[in-house]
């Protein structure tokens, strides 16, 4: 039944928001939150049963290609594409899509990412597999993750009339996108029980993508196409090259799916998911002790300590934390990062200007 369906994990991102941990050698896919498997290695994991190692795909830059294949040796080397430079997800989108049309012309696929935890895999497949059927059915479709709390983090998707049952999963038309809310207006979308969060994992017939391609965003289209003309030929990486840099940076939730003609959400239903973004982040998506506290890692004492992150990465350090509390701090060996909770994502900030300042030691 899933033998034209293909996995897609976008895995390129730099996760400047998890410095000192992520640096431009170790990309923030490639931490461990959760045992000893890296968010890569769980973010694999979770496909098996439904997609074997040859249909899933890997997109990504050259920096961490390396890194990612000796994570996971049993993706085929042809599986990896590497993007040239960062473009935004459309154009990652595009590449990936160009790739599985040349392999299967009746493909389809599911736009994942690296850098999500899910508790809930076997609902996770369960998803995946009813939006496989919805959209032969010619839609774009959306994953929406049923809203545990008010959060002002994510955007929001308003559910519109039903369209039936896939897999037992309701299906529902989406009226509209909607970005990150204030606080009181994050209150009244989770309350009306018609919206939930976008997950910004999609799947779509690789057909139906390529014609909403066209017809929204007709330059990239074109240049996927002057790409896609190449691919199997001597000259395609001359050609991504040369081309790649002249895309304008466009996600693909402005750039397809707010405007794209039959658009679907398949809610959640307990899926246990985070996106882990920033070191915040990891307060909702790990356990923390009976202080709030979360140690992830390394040689640590802590007396009167509240609602503080410690990670110790340098195996030979002891961290001793008295009397403080909403913290993040975070010992990577050659970089020590300590941080007000509330202001955990200027981390970004602290990046910038170390490679304003041209500190690529510390990058």
């Amino acid at each position: 039944m899933f033998e034209h369906y293909y996995a897609v994990i976008m895995a390129g991102g730099s996760g400047t928001r998890l410095w000192p941990l992520s640096r431009r050698n170790r990309s923030k896919q490639s931490l461990a939150f959760v045992g000893d498997r890296t968010m890569f290695q769980h973010a694999v994991d979770r496909l098996q049963g439904l997609f074997p190692y040859e249909r899933i795909l890997v997109v990504t830059v050259s920096e961490q290609v390396a890194l990612l294949k000796e994570e996971c040796p049993e993706i085929p080397n042809k599986n990896y594409i590497i993007e040239p430079l960062p473009r935004g997800t459309a154009s990652v989108v595009g590449l990936a899509a160009i790739a599985i049309k040349h392999r299967d012309p009746q493909g389809a696929m599911a736009i994942l990412t690296a850098d999500h935890l899910v508790k809930n895999e076997a609902h996770f497949r369960q998803l995946l597999s009813a939006a496989y059927q919805l959209s032969k059915e010619s839609y774009m479709v959306t994953l929406g993750i049923t809203p545990t709390y008010a959060s002002t983090g994510y955007g929001y998707i308003q559910k519109g009339e039903p369209l039936g049952t896939y897999g037992d999963l309701q299906a529902f038309q989406v009226r509209k996108f909607k970005e990150k809310p204030d606080k009181p207006t994050a209150q009244d979308l989770v309350s009306d029980g018609q919206h939930v969060w976008n997950s910004g994992m999609f799947i779509w017939e690789v057909d139906s993508v390529l014609a909403e391609f066209e017809r929204q965003m007709p330059g990239l289209y074109q240049k996927l196409g002057k790409i896609s003309k190449s691919w199997s030929t001597q000259e395609s990486s001359d050609v991504l090259v040369s081309v790649w840099p002249t895309i304008q940076k466009e996600t693909i939730d402005y750039g397809i799916m707010e405007g794209a003609k039959k658009v679907a959400v398949i809610p959640s239903v307990d899926l246990g998911w985070h996106d882990v973004g920033s070191w915040d982040s990891l307060f909702e998506a790990l356990e923390c002790d009976d202080s709030g506290n979360i140690h992830l890692s390394g040689d640590v004492v802590t007396l009167d300590t509240h609602g503080t992150l410690i990670c110790e990465d340098s195996a030979d350090r002891l961290i001793v934390t008295i009397g403080v509390e909403d913290l993040i701090i975070v010992d990577s060996g050659n970089a020590l990062l300590v941080c007000d909770r509330k202001q955990a994502q200027r981390v970004r900030e602290a990046v910038r200007k170390l490679e304003k300042d041209g500190r690529d030691d510390y990058l």
